[in-house]
């Protein structure tokens, strides 16, 4: 009787010992302990989770808890971890590419380009700078296009141009290569574009090539 009541309160636990020691080892330890360790593991992992999902100053109209934690998995590790702020909405600012300009004037940062169109399809870009005037393109290789239609996937930088950032009175662009951009956006914010580019060998990240804007966010990190 005496054997059974230890086996009922004692786990043999079989650990192996680290590269450089030869033979695993034996621990044993109460059931007690047993439990408090898998309580405190468990504890750990919620917490691994919950620190996964980047903190957003503001709330936005756009991005569900999905949609934060798998853009975070694919942005650059430099801006990792960093609390996302929201820019300019079209919802609060309203539709004009001049004040999206404007409010982002003053960045020293990447920013997040988040897109509602009519369809409810969400999408847009990752870009190394703030949008700006600009007679030329600029930014980085970091810069990627990315789309929830109808799953998330993210395009990165294919290699074969540097056509990343371009911004004007009359659009913004990102990606291009033989007149096609890989999302374009009109003056108003209103109409807009997704072509498969060169520069980001992407797939048409709406459900069309032409679509009509809805809702539009920009957020930075800080």
């Amino acid at each position: 009787m005496r054997v059974k009541r230890m086996a009922l309160n004692f786990q043999i636990l079989y650990c192996a010992r680290p590269e450089e020691e030869q033979e695993p080892f034996v621990q044993i330890i109460t059931v007690e302990e047993a439990k408090r360790r898998q309580s405190v593991c468990s504890f750990c992992e919620d917490d691994g989770e919950d620190d996964a999902l980047p903190t957003l100053r503001n709330q936005s109209a756009l991005l569900e808890n999905m949609h934060v934690e798998q853009l975070a998995q694919s942005l650059p590790a430099r801006v990792q971890g960093y609390p996302w702020k929201l820019v300019y909405s079209t919802q609060e600012h309203g539709t004009s590419l001049k004040t999206l300009y404007r409010n982002s004037s003053s960045l020293d940062s990447p920013v997040l380009l988040v897109v509602r169109d009519m369809d409810n399809q969400i999408f847009g870009a990752y870009a190394t700078h703030a949008f700006r005037f600009s007679d030329h393109y600029y930014g980085t290789g970091e810069t990627f296009l990315f789309t929830f239609n109808p799953i998330f996937k993210d395009f990165k930088w294919s290699g074969e141009n540097t056509y990343f950032i371009n911004g004007d009175v009359t659009s913004l662009e990102l990606g291009g290569g033989d007149g096609k951009f890989g999302l374009w956006l009109d003056a108003d914010l209103y109409h807009g574009r997704s072509n498969s580019c060169n520069t980001f060998n992407n797939d048409i990240l709406s459900k069309k090539e032409d679509f009509v804007v809805q809702d539009l966010e920009v957020w930075t990190f800080e």
